[in-house]
């Protein structure tokens, strides 16, 4: 990921499907383009989910449980 976008959200009433899509709404008028990767903390492995946008999710321990990592992914 070349470009990314730190996000934070720590509102217990919002879930993270809407997290995320807050983050990539976000991200796309800041940078315009629409993100292809985000990266959010393991402990939020065991919630399934299906995010409705071409979007990869992975997980990565740096990352605090209140933030997305968010970006485009490159090859």
């Amino acid at each position: 990921m070349k470009t990314g976008m730190l996000w934070f959200d720590n509102d217990p009433q919002r879930n993270l499907i809407e997290k995320i899509h807050q983050a990539a709404d976000y991200y796309q008028q800041k940078y315009g383009s629409q993100p292809t990767l985000c990266f959010v903390h393991p402990k939020l492995k065991d919630i399934v989910f299906e995010i409705g946008i071409n979007m990869e999710v992975k997980f990565n321990l740096a990352i605090s449980p209140d933030h997305i990592w968010i970006g485009t992914r490159t090859y």
